[in-house]
This record gives structure tokens, C-alpha cells and sequence, in this order.
């Protein structure tokens, strides 16, 4: 028979999902391998999606997504991200991981190079190898804070290179760069006249300093940015998010949009309005949460002499498990998941560099939280060493 295309056979598995669903098959575990928020998501924006379907709006929409909705996602962009656009940039996408397709496909032929993070979002690599191109990590290290090195950048440069990634706030790490941190990559981009494309999915969940958008200080319409409202708003199977483009790309956009899924559901993006555009308050409640839990679970890994990264934001801990994952983290949370029933995401499902890390999401109920970390193994006496 014939084989299935070397594209499609070059998409790594995803490390987290493998352990999400051999989590599924057992009883009693504590789940916090994937970023799923506990909390029910805000009455105003089910009874607009459920009013949707019970009024029977269900036909097409425009490629790119209501109008409505895009307008009141120029009105966030400039009054939240601190940057303006037309509705002709903002183009609306089944979730964040859609809107990051999308944006290499925009920008990558097949054979092109990609900078992404490692560690980083394990659909980074992924979407690369489906759109033909290659992802190229650029390490990020805890004596540094997981702040990018330009030097390493300058180092990765080829003739292939098309796109920087960038993810702040990050997943997995927790870490939110500053803006002199970004206009220093902003300004590696424009030297070697990369695209940028922006994660922004965890902009809502910062904790100390801020958060800038890559755009607020884009000078050359060189930056895709992703955004998702899974995140914000516990919307995780709503499948909303959107890519602000740079000016003229919206004839492309919605030419490969429609050759994919011609438009997102109707119903969806009327919800999808409603929590942009209504009551907020729900986002400062999980962000103070998210602190809390975050808080709380340092406190325990402090007391333990467990060594882990603080994160500025998002809601996962980053925590070294070498002490005990004898260089395969991966199958370590397997067998972590099988004798202790908690499920963690190894670090290696994030890139070479998180070999001996694991993520938690601290995004659910506390109890469970501090319960699995008390079940981590032992380590000799020493100073803990949060970095």
C-alpha cells in the first residue's frame, strides 16, 4: 500500500499528550501534565455560545471570523497589548495552536529554519515539521534565567533561517521577558530580516513586572502574533484563538484558511465576544489563584530542598527531577504516574534542554497540588535552589 507522506511522518509525538491519556487509563491520579484551568468558565460566556445554537446561528462566517469579534479584538489589542491594528490583521482561529499553524505557514517554505525555544511548547516543533520546515532550538538555561543568549542566536544563523520564535510568558518555564529583553530580539530579527512570530497565549497571567506585547514594540511589521482564549477564559474546548498579522496578508490568510477550515464555529466566536468584551473580573480571580497555588507549591518544594524555577507567569512549575530521573525523564514520569498516580509532563517533551525537568500545572485545586509534590522522591540534605 502506499506510505503516508514523510511530512506528516517527521511530526514528533507529543510527550505530554503520551502521558495525559495513559493517565486517562487509571484510577485516582492527580493530573497536572496538561494546562487545563478547574475553574468553571464565566455564566455570561456559556449563555452567549448556548443562545448561539438555541437561535440557530450556525451558518458560514467570513474566513477570517466575525466582524464583531474582530472589532472587539482591535479594541483589546490596543488597550491591553498597547499596540493598534485594522480587522484586516486580526483573523480568528480554532484555538492558539491553529493561529501558530498558520503563522508558519505564512512565513516558512518547505526546507526553511525556524529559532524556537528549548525548552518550549512541544507544538513549536510539531507545527514546524508539518508545514515542511525545520525547527532549530536555541537552548535556554537556568544560569541564565531562561533568558535567551543573542550570541547563541548569531550562532544558529544559516542561509535557511526564516522565523524567530518567541514565548512570553512562557510554557513551560513561567518566564516573561522584559522589553529590553524583546527589543534586543526584535533587533537580532530586523539584522537578519527574520519574521517573528509571538506566543502571547499566557498574556492575562503575569505576577510581578508586567507584560509587554512583541507588537507594542515591532517598527518594521515583521511580527505575527498568537493569541488564545482557552487560557484566559478556562476555554479549552471552545477551540478560540487568532493571529494578528502584519499589515496585507489578510487575501492570503483567508485563502488558506478556507483550503483548512473555512471559518471557526458560529457559535464559538459569539461567545468568544462575550468574554472579550464583558465582565473580566473571572481573569484577576485565576490569576490570583494561580499565584496562590504557585506560592504554595514553591513553599513545599522549598522545604524539600527541591530545585525549581519561579515562575513571573503563566501556571506551570518547572522542577529539576535529575536527583532522581537517571537521564530519561520521560520514562520517569511513567513510572512516577504508575507508582504514585500523579501526572506530570517530563521536560523532554519540551526539548533536549528540559532532560531532567518536569512541568506542573499549578492551574486546579491546591490540595491535589501540594499532595503530588509531596510525592516526589527524596533528595539529600542541601539548601533549596529556586532559580
Amino acid at each position: 500500500m502506499p506510505q503516508i507522506s514523510s511530512t506528516a511522518r517527521s511530526i514528533p509525538g507529543s510527550g505530554i499528550r503520551r502521558i495525559f491519556e495513559l493517565a486517562a487509563a487509571l484510577p485516582d491520579v492527580i493530573q497536572l501534565s496538561v494546562g487545563e484551568p478547574e475553574a468553571r468558565v464565566a455564566p455570561h460566556i456559556l449563555e452567549a455560545g448556548a443562545k448561539a445554537w438555541q437561535n440557530d446561528a450556525t451558518n458560514y462566517t467570513p474566513n477570517s471570523g466575525l466582524l464583531l469579534l474582530r472589532f472587539a479584538i482591535v479594541t483589546k489589542l490596543a488597550e491591553f497589548n498597547n499596540y493598534a491594528v485594522d480587522e484586516d490583521q486580526v483573523h480568528i482561529t480554532a484555538g492558539g495552536a491553529q493561529a501558530l499553524h498558520m503563522a508558519m505557514l505564512l512565513t516558512l517554505d518547505a526546507g526553511d529554519e525556524v529559532l524556537i525555544p528549548d525548552p518550549g511548547y512541544a507544538t513549536f516543533a510539531m507545527a514546524s515539521r508539518l508545514v515542511g520546515a525545520v525547527p532549530v532550538p536555541y537552548r535556554l538555561s537556568a544560569d541564565r534565567a531562561f533568558i535567551p543568549a543573542i550570541d547563541d542566536l548569531e550562532r544558529l544563523i544559516s542561509p535557511r533561517t526564516r522565523v524567530l520564535l518567541i514565548n512570553s510568558p512562557s510554557n513551560p518555564l513561567g518566564v516573561v521577558y522584559g522589553p529590553g529583553v524583546l527589543r534586543e530580539l526584535l533587533d537580532f530579527a530586523t539584522r537578519h530580516d527574520l519574521w517573528v512570530i509571538s506566543d502571547e497565549v499566557y498574556e492575562y497571567f503575569t505576577f510581578e513586572g508586567g507584560y509587554t506585547s512583541v507588537s507594542s514594540l515591532d517598527t518594521s511589521d515583521r511580527v505575527f502574533s498568537v493569541y488564545s482564549l482557552s487560557k484566559t477564559y478556562g476555554l479549552t474546548g471552545g477551540r478560540i484563538g487568532y493571529l494578528v498579522t502584519p499589515p496585507g496578508v489578510a487575501i492570503t490568510f483567508r485563502a488558506a484558511q478556507e483550503a483548512i477550515v473555512s471559518c471557526v464555529n458560529t457559535p464559538a466566536q459569539l461567545a468568544a465576544v462575550a468574554a472579550i468584551e464583558g465582565d473580566q473580573s473571572a481573569i484577576a480571580e485565576a490569576r490570583e489563584h494561580y499565584r496562590g497555588n504557585l506560592a504554595a507549591a514553591g513553599a513545599a518544594l522549598d522545604a524539600r530542598g527541591i530545585e525549581y524555577y519561579r515562575p513571573d507567569g503563566a501556571f506551570y512549575l518547572w522542577v529539576n527531577v535529575s536527583y532522581c530521573s537517571n537521564g530519561n525523564v520521560a520514562h520517569w514520569a511513567e513510572d512516577f504516574l504508575l507508582t504514585q498516580r500523579v501526572a506530570v509532563a517530563p521536560g523532554s517533551a519540551f526539548g533536549a534542554a528540559g532532560e531532567g525537568w518536569i512541568r506542573l500545572c499549578a492551574a486546579g485545586k491546591r490540595q491535589p497540588l501540594l499532595t503530588a509534590l509531596s510525592r516526589l522522591p527524596a533528595v539529600p540534605a542541601q539548601e533549596s535552589t529556586s532559580v
